[in-house]
């Protein structure tokens, strides 16, 4: 039995089968950080050796640590901090340890305060798509496209905020009435969408330069900021270390067997990711584009890449809407994690959630005036590595490199050292005799600490490195 069977649980209904739970939280995982962030990252950070950094980051650092987020959230049975504060009494420790649950919740509002504009580009297009807006797109125009999107402060903001709304209307009706529903049925026919779209792109791009740049590892690129890219990565992609894994924990019966979820979650995300790679970028090197390109890289080449299918239009409102949904799923699960903080705090769920979503606005207006009216404003001019970054490069750098780092190091650390072996065994039910739960305890006791500590350091320090 369960130690988190009597920790009086959050006032949510539960996953109503294992498929419903895959499907929610590989919908946590699978979204613009796989089809949106991971291209450019790879085009940024030298192509095939930053995808095998990345494989390595989720399989020996984000997995175990998936692992031991569900086990945390299941056993606690509350929001993250206050599961770490009843788990670490319970172990004879200090209730500090929800520092980690918070600096999880902290991620949490960060990166939603950015990631609702990106959700308001896949609107945008969707519905470009649906008007023909796409169709007989060149190159320049597509890129004309995309950047007088950017440059109009009230489009941003218009697109933006449909995009909350639509994640409140559903948040409202809680976990199996919305989160469950829409992951459930729409994560398939993404998946399908992504594959059939990597398909065409091997068929009517140039697949020999963009695998050859996908999976050719030059590793005269890589230093010690393409690791600390490929593992935000990892986290951001994973979604470990933002307080959602840890909440979706809480909600898993013990029917479920967690070493295996964890597996199947890590995996579906990586292979989005990578399909995301192998569809992208042969029309970048087929359309001369620079793969290099940055945040917009997926919404300049997916247009071009759509060019003369059957039905352009069609095909591209399909994939810009699935696109949105993706992103609106991995969303919903950040405004779920408000929404129980404010349920155990005894707040009225709807109240909390429309309050979570105009604060979130709010914020999301730094990252809308980015990139227009404050383009040219660096409010960390002084540090040499952030001396050109806008108000969203900071935003993304922090939460990637830091909040989600130093979360995930909490949630390490907590299962590793805090909890006994017992416990952590229980959970995951497997004897603590098993190889396969004692490699997962050393990892997460001495390499995963030790190489998210290194990289925090060197993330940090690479900073103030003066250029050249």
């Amino acid at each position: 039995m369960s130690a988190g069977a009597g920790a009086s649980p959050i006032a949510h209904g539960h996953w109503s089968s294992r498929l419903a739970f895959l499907m929610a939280t590989i919908g946590l995982s699978v979204g613009l950080g796989n089809i949106w962030r991971f291209p450019y990252l790879a085009g940024a950070n030298g192509g095939g050796a930053f995808v095998l950094i990345y494989l390595g980051c989720v399989a020996f650092i984000a997995l175990p640590i998936v692992m031991a987020e569900l086990l945390i959230g299941r056993r606690g049975g509350l929001t993250p901090a206050a599961g770490f504060a009843l788990l670490a009494r319970r172990e004879g420790r200090s209730p500090a340890w929800a520092f980690g649950g918070h600096v999880a919740l902290a991620a949490v509002f960060v990166i939603s305060s950015f990631y609702c504009v990106i959700g308001g580009w896949t609107l945008a297009y969707a519905t470009h798509a649906a008007t023909g807006a796409l169709e007989g797109l060149t190159p320049a125009a597509a890129s004309r496209l995309f950047e007088g999107l950017l440059a109009s402060p009230a489009k941003l903001s218009a697109w933006m905020a449909l995009f909350l709304l639509a994640n409140v209307l559903i948040v409202v009706r809680g976990v199996q009435k919305g989160v469950e529903r829409a992951a459930s049925v729409l994560m398939p026919l993404l998946f399908l969408m992504v594959a059939g779209l990597c398909v065409y792109g091997l068929v009517a791009g140039d697949a020999e330069a963009g695998l050859a740049f996908l999976f050719r590892p030059d590793w005269s690129k890589v230093t010690a900021a393409t690791f600390a890219a490929a593992l935000g990565q990892a986290f951001f992609s994973v979604s470990v270390g933002m307080a959602a894994m840890i909440l979706y924990g809480a909600y898993l019966p013990r029917s479920v067997r967690i070493p295996e979820t964890a597996a199947v979650i890590a995996f579906a995300d990586t292979a989005v990711a990578i399909l995301a790679g192998i569809a992208i970028f042969p029309f970048v090197f087929a359309n001369g584009l620079e793969p290099t390109a940055g945040p917009g890289l997926t919404f300049v080449t997916v247009p071009l890449a759509l060019q003369g299918v059957f039905s352009t239009s069609l095909v591209a409102f399909v994939f810009f809407a699935l696109l949105a949904i993706a992103a609106l799923t991995s969303m919903m699960a950040l405004f779920e994690v408000v929404a129980a903080l404010g349920e155990e705090k005894g707040w009225p769920r709807r109240r909390t959630v429309w309050l979570t979503g105009l604060l979130t606005a709010a914020a999301a207006m730094l990252t809308v005036l980015s990139f227009n009216r404050l383009a040219a404003v660096h409010p960390l001019g002084f540090v040499p590595g952030l001396a050109k970054a806008t108000f969203f490069d900071v935003l993304d750098w922090v939460s990637s490199n830091l909040l989600l780092t130093v979360a995930a190091l909490s949630s390490a650390l907590f299962a590793g050292w805090v909890m006994r072996p017992e416990s952590t065994a229980d959970e995951l039910q497997t004897p603590p005799s098993h190889p396969g739960y004692r490699l997962w305890r050393f990892l997460v006791r001495v390499p995963v600490p030790l190489v998210i500590l290194y990289l925090i350091g060197a993330s940090i320090l690479g900073l103030f490195r003066p250029a050249g």
